[in-house]
């Protein structure tokens, strides 16, 4: 699971190696061969440990997709609660929400099918990471201040199924831009 920005598990000098040997094989792979690729087993090869020591850290592909996305997660998610405004605090609630759909369509965009496995691989994965539930509430949050008289849990979860991966990698697959996308947003929104 993708931890919340800040956060980091304690963990064995050893583990940490073979962590670090999983994750730099697994990103060597991904980069060279396509997410399409990412086996656990043949991580576990190029990383030179064994299949069991990978499958007790990641049990499937999604795991290690979220794993790999760490980084960028947690720049993301320092970007929306203390960086510059619109996206950041400081501007209108209106404002930010719109600014939080466009960076989040822009993250699609570099890193939607490895997200894409991350969402997809074991059932409802992805709202059982710390990332989603902070994403929904910072939505949530701006919501309410912007629209006071609506159920604004209910609208955040309306902005971010159609963030899903999986949509937005068959959008463009299909030939919508990304101006058209986040046009698209910007309609919802309006």
């Amino acid at each position: 699971m993708l931890p919340i920005a800040g956060s980091a598990p304690a963990e064995r000098a050893d583990a940490a190696r073979n962590r670090q040997k999983i994750l730099r094989a697994a990103a060597k792979l991904v980069a060279t061969r396509g997410v399409e690729s990412l086996a656990l087993d043949e991580v576990a090869a190029a990383a030179g440990v064994g299949v069991g020591t990978v499958y007790r850290r990641y049990p499937d592909r999604g795991a290690l997709a979220q794993a790999l996305l760490d980084e960028q997660e947690r720049e993301f998610q320092t970007a929306f609660m203390s960086g510059p405004p619109p996206l950041g605090p400081g501007a209108p609630a209106g404002e930010r929400i719109r600014a939080f759909v466009h960076a989040f369509v822009d993250r699609l965009e570099t890193e939607g099918k490895l997200l894409m496995v991350a969402e997809t691989e074991t059932p409802m994965a992805r709202f059982a990471t710390g990332a989603y539930r902070l994403h929904h509430s910072h939505l949530a949050m701006l919501i309410a201040e912007a629209h006071p008289d609506i159920d604004a849990a209910f609208r955040a979860d309306a902005l971010m199924a159609p963030l899903a991966a999986a949509q937005y990698v068959y959008q463009r697959e299909n030939g919508m831009s990304v101006e058209q996308i986040k046009a698209g947003f910007d309609q919802l929104l309006s």
